[in-house]
């Protein structure tokens, strides 16, 4: 059982219940920005990105003096970021207008991944832009989440996410599902690794859309 709270599972027996296809949605990179005004804060703190990897850890210096930042402090750097999301981060292009189609063809949940004690600050910031749909925070293997919720349901699923550890979690506890890899920064998305087989990939909410409808219609 993973550390999300059963009571915070317990809001979405609906789901169990529905007969609707089901929309799981990561937020960082899919429906908020994240790379690009983490990029901004960092510069605001003195340092600086320069991705070399598809990672943050590692590829984060010092501005005055090009000095390699730890590990532990691009972690504290995250942390204090999420504290204060609601002064960086924008929707993504055209999200919350894909959303709003299509949650007319299916239920929509958003699983993000990071520290549940930042739930309330991200649910506001995404309420401040009309995208109000159940979300649960963990930094849990999203495929057993994911599972969790839908349970055994013969009805469509598909998962949007920018990671590919997260789209093969959820392929390997539900393989019938759309998966779709999609990420908002155009430099860390060149430096991405192949999201693998049974992967659709979207370079922008449009050709994701496209891809859903196609799916819930055949």
């Amino acid at each position: 059982m993973p550390a999300v709270l059963p009571e915070d599972l317990a809001q979405f027996d609906w789901v169990a219940r529905s007969s609707r296809p089901l929309i799981v949605c990561d937020v960082d990179e899919v429906v908020l920005e994240f790379v690009t005004p983490f990029i901004a804060y960092l510069e605001n703190k003195g340092l600086e990105l320069r991705p070399s990897s598809f990672r943050l850890h590692g590829n984060v210096c010092r501005r005055d003096d090009g000095t390699p930042v730890s590990d532990r402090d691009i972690s504290a750097s995250i942390e204090a970021f999420f504290v204060e999301q609601h002064d960086w981060q924008t929707p993504v292009a055209s999200a919350a207008e894909t959303l709003a189609v299509l949650k007319h063809h299916a239920d929509i949940v958003f699983l993000t991944a990071m520290p549940p004690r930042h739930f309330a600050v991200r649910r506001a910031l995404l309420d401040a832009h009309d995208m109000s749909y159940p979300m649960i925070a963990t930094e849990d293997e999203k495929g057993t989440v994911l599972h969790l919720i839908h349970g055994d349901r013969d009805t469509k699923v598909v998962f949007i996410d920018d990671i590919f550890h997260n789209l093969h979690s959820v392929r390997d506890r539900l393989p019938n599902a759309l998966l779709i890899n999609l990420m908002a920064n155009d430099t860390f998305r060149a430096l991405a690794p192949h999201p693998g087989e049974k992967v659709a990939m979207a370079k922008d909410w449009n050709e994701t859309r496209d891809l859903i409808l196609e799916f819930l219609e055949n």
